[in-house]
């Protein structure tokens, strides 16, 4: 797995559609949550991914398991995803002219 590290158009694209997708289910409060609780293992968490990755292959495909792996080993990409999550999360102001 983990062969090279993921561009910046493929961290940015990640990052979006986990961002949606939480969005789209209203779960942003449990996701920040879990994210902020959990951002100091998520080296850990990543290499976790490969241990349990025969398992959840089956279910999530090898590319989502592989991608969101390598996208969870850095640190900096978690807070990345919380921002996100937070800017998808606000209330879309209209201008009523």
């Amino acid at each position: 797995m983990w062969s090279d590290d993921l561009t910046e158009e493929e961290t940015e694209a990640l990052i979006l559609k986990a961002a949606n997708e939480v969005t789209k289910r209203g779960l942003q409060v449990p996701a920040i949550l879990f994210l902020e609780m959990n951002k100091p293992l998520a080296y850990v968490s990543a290499n976790a991914a490969l241990v349990f990755a025969p398992f959840a292959v089956p279910f999530l495909g090898f590319d989502a398991v592989n991608d969101y792996s390598r996208l969870a080993a850095e640190r900096g990409n978690v807070e990345r995803l919380i921002r996100k999550i937070e800017e998808l999360s606000k209330p879309q102001v209209e201008k009523n002219d």
